[in-house]
């Protein structure tokens, strides 16, 4: 039986957090590379081994079992590591606001990406179809993150309190795809400084060089 986790994904994808908290939690994994949204059907049939949408992430497990959903797979390892401490355990009080925002996420803002990398899929071949939902899902995005900032009061460094969590590895990714950055940050001011703290800590600095770089112009 193989003992290592193999994780389905790509640099700057879905899968960054998950990878974010593997490293933190100091757990060796194997990479599929899978850019599934530039559409190589050689790399989508990959991909569809493990999940039939064709979608990263997917995490294979030791035992062969597979995960697939990012929050899902974020939220099963802060459960199954607690030793980590990336997550609050079902007997916190912060554990229902926990489910709420990693439920949040993918259901809200993840779930627009579906449709801005390849809008064709929603609004056909016309380009300036493409160019008007490219922009709606844009307002869309900043309008979910505006949301959250308006409902989450951090208590601490990060978004849950003192220890930085899954959910913080999650949002610092996510606010980094279409609008940017400093469209995120002008949304959401409360989240800023956390998203920041997180971009620096110096256990991720390694992971974020090879596997989300800090470009010149990233936050665009």
């Amino acid at each position: 039986m193989n003992q290592s986790l193999t994780v389905y994904g790509a640099a700057g994808s879905g899968s960054v957090p998950v990878e974010a908290a593997l490293t933190l939690i100091g757990l060796p994994y194997d990479i599929v590379e899978a850019a599934t949204w530039e559409l190589d059907p050689v790399v989508l049939a990959t991909v569809e081994k493990v999940n039939p949408l064709k979608q990263v992430p997917a995490l294979v497990l030791p035992s062969g079992e597979i995960l697939t959903e990012s929050g899902a797979i974020l939220t099963w390892l802060a459960d199954s590591h607690p030793q980590a401490r990336l997550g609050p355990p079902v007997d916190d009080p912060r554990r229902g606001q926990f489910l709420r925002w990693m439920t949040y996420i993918p259901a809200a803002i993840y779930s627009m990406f579906w449709v801005r990398d390849d809008p064709t899929r929603l609004g056909g071949p016309d380009p300036a179809q493409g160019e008007w939902i490219k922009a709606a899902t844009a307002e869309r995005i900043a309008d979910c993150w505006r949301m959250m900032d308006q409902q989450l009061t951090p208590a601490g460094d990060y978004l849950l309190g003192d220890e930085l969590s899954v959910l913080d590895l999650y949002v610092t990714v996510v606010s980094r795809w279409g609008p940017g950055r400093n469209r995120f940050y002008r949304e959401a001011p409360g989240m800023t400084p956390i998203v920041r703290r997180v971009d620096a800590d110096p256990r991720l600095a390694d992971f974020w060089a090879e596997r989300f770089p800090f470009a010149p112009g990233w936050e665009r």
